[in-house]
């Protein structure tokens, strides 16, 4: 009686306070999610306990075909990372100010992987921290503080990332703008200012950073970094269009600044023709900086700054010591180096690039099939399904999108919904995701749009996410708010 006179009392409090509760109290799980603390599926969340190559499993035993994970790259849990990890843990960890071969071994392995010029890496411990740090060694190396960044872009979470990451802050109509940042068009030809029709928009949307520049120096002030993700991500799986980047660097580089690539989400070897995404641009591109994380462990906090010696010289000349305590260390790199020989003993490239062009092929069938997609894009395992209510208006499906995620969930699949208007299908599986794994995505979604319960325009959507106001979902309905 009174767990019952309890469980009311909470799910009273529950509606009226900024936190979610979860029952039941029998399996002793109580779940209090604030707001301001994102998590998939944050109103019916899912409990993983384990996880292995592209499966992660609930603590019912459930199976979950994992289509989200970019950090598990190699698989979840793969053996020969936990076995580098386990096996270097027990001999030693420390911090890098001694001599460890796996440091000088790791460094070696990834400069491999990148254009001879990038030749200098800082270890740091996740994609955040190593964005800052490029902002450090941007700033130093030119004198100048402006920073040009995308829209929609995201950076990551410390405060000198934040006013660069106009993903967290285009619903805040309130946040004061940085004089020093400066926002360009994100190269977006579907539904962006210059689309797949325009006759070069590659120019047209690098004219428009020039213009940015332009503008900045009629007011004295001078641009240190162009950074972009070199396809974004969060912004809705945009791919930028060939000659872009290049058009871009050579504006910027002209004005006194660098270009920072940010492999955070989309490198080793995801678009499974090259190792790293802005090498799509093609071989006359090469960033100044190169930043990368996630992926890089597989799980384990690690990430890195790659640069060139120009630069890092300029970064040494400050006179101020640079130190990172766990950046670097032998457990971090012996994991780095098991990953990378992973990618390449199971060529998991070459699997991004099969199952890749299989998966956009299956999709493309469906977008003939449902005028609900507007859109397939992608590149090997970074692939995106853009939701539109009408192809001509390009009005974003929101709401059927994140109806077509939680309905997934109810399958056991894991997809997220992403963009400006969170109306695009995310694929970003690790990359052991197989062709039988596609065909049951797809089949699912197919299902889904086709299926006997149509999808209720509206029903299913977080709220913020509206010009309205209005609560657009009945009691009851399941609600898949997702980051």
């Amino acid at each position: 009686m009174i767990a019952v006179i309890f469980f009311f009392i909470v799910k009273i409090l529950a509606k009226t306070s900024n936190y979610y509760i979860i029952f039941p109290l029998i399996k002793q799980k109580l779940v209090t999610k604030s707001r301001i603390l994102k998590i998939f599926f944050s109103h019916d969340p899912i409990k993983i306990v384990r996880a292995k190559g592209q499966y992660m499993y609930d603590e019912k035993g459930q199976r979950y075909l994992d289509c989200i994970n970019n950090v598990a790259h190699v698989g979840h849990c793969h053996p020969d990372v936990v076995k580098a990890g386990a096996e270097q843990m027990e001999q030693l960890n420390t911090n890098s100010r001694f001599l460890h071969d796996n440091l000088v071994l790791f460094a070696q392995k990834l400069q491999a992987t990148l254009p001879e010029r990038l030749s200098v890496c800082y270890f740091v411990n996740s994609g955040s921290e190593a964005n800052d740090l490029a902002l450090r060694l941007a700033w130093q190396y030119t004198n100048n503080r402006d920073v040009i960044t995308l829209e929609n872009a995201y950076h990551g979470h410390v405060s000198s990332l934040i006013d660069i990451s106009p993903y967290k802050l285009q619903h805040q109509s309130d946040v004061e703008h940085n004089p020093s940042v400066h926002v360009a068009p994100s190269p977006d030809v579907y539904r962006g200012k210059y689309r797949a029709d325009h006759a070069d928009p590659a120019t047209a949307y690098a004219d428009e950073v020039k213009d940015i520049i332009d503008k900045a120096h009629s007011k004295r002030r001078k641009i240190a970094a162009f950074i972009a993700e070199s396809l974004q991500s969060c912004g809705g799986q945009v791919i930028p269009p060939a000659g872009y980047f290049q058009q871009v660097a050579k504006h910027v580089r002209k004005a006194g600044g660098v270009f920072i690539a940010d492999e955070v989400q989309v490198g080793f070897g995801r678009v499974g023709s090259h190792f790293w995404a802005f090498q799509l641009q093609g071989d006359d591109f090469v960033p100044d900086i190169v930043t990368m994380g996630k992926p890089i462990g597989n799980g384990h906090p690690m990430s890195c700054v790659v640069t060139t010696k120009e630069v890092a010289e300029a970064f040494m000349s400050s006179g101020m010591e640079y130190f990172n305590t766990f950046g670097g260390n032998p457990v971090s790199c012996a994991i780095g180096l098991a990953v990378l020989d992973v990618i390449e003993k199971e060529d998991l490239r070459g699997n991004a690039v099969r199952v890749g062009r299989h998966l956009t092929h299956l999709l493309e069938k469906q977008k003939e099939k449902h005028l609900l997609i507007g859109d397939i894009r992608g590149v090997g395992l970074f692939v995106g399904v853009e939701l539109v209510r009408d192809r001509t208006k390009l009005t974003p499906a929101t709401a059927e999108a994140q109806e077509v995620i939680y309905r997934l969930k109810e399958e056991h699949i894991l997809l997220s919904a992403d963009g400006p208007h969170r109306n695009v299908l995310k694929f970003k599986p690790p990359m052991c995701f197989s062709v039988e794994d596609a065909d049951l995505v797809v089949e699912k979604i197919d299902l889904i749009l086709t299926g006997t319960r149509p999808l209720r325009k509206g029903a299913l959507i977080d709220k913020r996410y509206l010009k309205s106001k209005k609560k657009c979902h009945k009691k009851g309905q399941k609600v898949a708010y997702l980051e």
